[in-house]
C-alpha cells in the first residue's frame, strides 16, 4: 500500500515550530500538492515523509507500517529536488541506468526502463550527451526521469520547476501527470505556484505558518475557501474580501461596505448563519466572476491591466479596493466609474474576527 498517514504530526528546530499538529491522508495513488508561500512548512512535511528529517512527535504510516526509524533508503520513496541532482560527468542514458544498476538489475531490463522513460520524457535524442551540455530544463527532466525510472510507489517532488522557464513549465506539468497515471504511484508535490498546484493535483492541501488551512480539491479550495487566508492566496488574483457590517435591508440582510456602498441581498442560507455569528465580517468574491451592471458597488477606475484578451481593472483604493477579470476589453479608463455586481451564488462571508468563512445552512 502506498497510502500516507500523517497523524498528529509536529516538528519544532528548537523555539520554533516549523509544523504544528498535522493531520493529514494521502490515498494510494493520490496527487496530492503540499501548497503555500515560503516558509509555511511544506518542504518540512515532506522531508519527513522521506525520512530525512524525524518528527517531534505523531506519526507518519506508509499504508498500516509505521515508518518510524524506517531509513530513506527503505521507505520506497522517489525524491527530485529544487535544484536537480545529477551526475553531470555521464551522459543522459548512465544517468538513468544508474539505480537500476546499483540495484543489480538485468541489462536487458535496464535497457528497456531507460528507453521508455527517455520517450517519455522526450530525451531519446541526448541518451549519449554528456549531462554537463545540457540546459537548465533538461538536465531537471533528466533528474525526474533518474528518480522515476525506480517506479517507487511513492514520489516526492519538491518544487522541481521552479528554476526552469514558463515555458517550460507548462510542459512539465502536463508530463507529470502523465507520469503519475502510467505508473499509478502517489505523488506528494510540493510547491508555492498555486497555477502548478492547481493544475495537476487531485487535492490541494494549502498551508500557512505550519498549520494546514485547508484540504480540498483544487475546485473546492477556489470555491469555498475555508478561511481569509486561503481565499486570498488561492486564485489569480485573489478573492477580492471587502470590510463591513451586516444590516437589515428591506428586501433582507445586506452588508454596509461604506464607501463602497451597499450590496444585494445575501441569500436566505447564508444570511441566517451571518445573522448567527453577528459583528463585522469580510464580503468576498472572485474577480473572475464580477460582471458590469447597472446596480451593485460604484467605485472609480484606478488601473487597468491588459493581459491579450484579458482584461484586469483595479477599482477602489486602500481597503476598499479590489480587482475585476473580463475576458475582452470593456472600454473602462482610469477615471472613469464603474458598476459591478458579483452573482449572489458566487458572495462569500468570513468572520472578520477569526478570519473562518461562514457556509450557508
Amino acid at each position: 500500500m502506498s497510502a500516507i498517514h500523517l497523524q498528529n504530526l509536529v516538528k519544532t528546530f528548537g523555539d520554533f515550530i516549523a509544523l504544528k499538529t498535522m493531520d493529514l491522508e494521502i490515498a494510494d495513488g493520490e496527487f496530492m500538492a503540499l501548497l503555500g508561500p515560503s516558509g509555511c512548512g511544506k518542504s518540512t512535511t515532506m522531508n519527513m515523509i522521506a525520512g530525512m528529517e524525524e518528527p517531534t512527535s505523531g506519526k507518519i504510516l506508509f499504508g498500516e507500517r509505521d515508518m518510524a526509524g524506517v531509513p530513506m533508503g527503505r521507505r520506497g520513496v522517489g525524491f527530485v529536488f529544487q535544484n536537480y541532482a545529477i551526475f553531470t560527468h555521464m551522459t543522459v542514458r548512465q544517468n538513468l541506468a544508474y539505480g537500476p544498476r546499483m540495484r543489480g538489475a538485468a541489462k536487458a531490463e535496464i535497457e528497456r526502463r531507460v528507453g521508455a522513460i527517455a520517450e517519455m520524457l522526450q530525451l531519446s535524442p541526448l541518451l549519449d550527451r554528456k549531462a554537463d551540455r545540457l540546459s537548465v530544463n533538461i538536465l531537471q527532466r533528466v533528474a525526474i526521469g533518474r528518480s522515476a525510472i525506480m517506479e517507487p510507489a511513492i514520489f516526492l517532488l519538491d518544487e522541481p520547476l521552479s528554476n526552469v522557464d514558463a515555458a517550460f513549465r507548462a510542459v512539465m506539468r502536463t508530463e507529470l501527470k502523465q507520469l503519475q497515471r502510467q505508473f499509478r504511484q502517489t505523488m506528494v508535490y510540493v510547491t508555492h505556484d498555486q497555477l502548478e498546484a492547481m493544475t495537476m493535483a487531485d487535492r490541494i492541501a494549502v498551508m500557512d505558518h505550519g498549520v494546514l488551512q485547508q484540504v480540498g480539491t483544487p475546485l473546492e479550495v477556489y470555491n469555498n475557501p475555508a478561511n481569509v487566508f486561503v481565499a486570498r492566496f488561492i486564485g489569480a488574483p485573489g478573492m477580492n474580501l471587502l470590510k463591513g457590517w451586516p444590516i437589515e435591508g428591506d428586501r433582507g440582510l445586506v452588508i454596509d461596505l461604506g464607501s463602497s456602498g451597499v450590496t444585494p441581498p445575501l441569500p436566505d442560507d447564508l444570511a441566517a448563519s451571518v445573522r448567527r455569528a453577528r459583528g463585522e465580517v469580510f464580503y468576498g468574491f472572485r474577480p473572475e466572476q464580477v460582471a458590469l451592471a447597472e446596480r451593485g458597488l460604484s467605485m472609480p477606475v484606478s488601473f487597468v491591466e491588459r493581459i491579450g484578451a484579458r482584461t484586469i481593472v483595479h477599482l477602489g483604493e486602500g481597503e476598499s479596493a479590489v480587482k475585476a477579470v473580463f475576458e475582452n476589453d470593456v472600454g473602462l479608463s482610469v477615471g472613469h466609474t464603474a458598476v459591478v455586481a458579483p452573482p449572489a451564488s458566487s458572495v462569500r462571508i468570513f468572520d472578520a474576527d477569526t478570519g473562518l468563512a461562514m457556509r450557508a445552512g
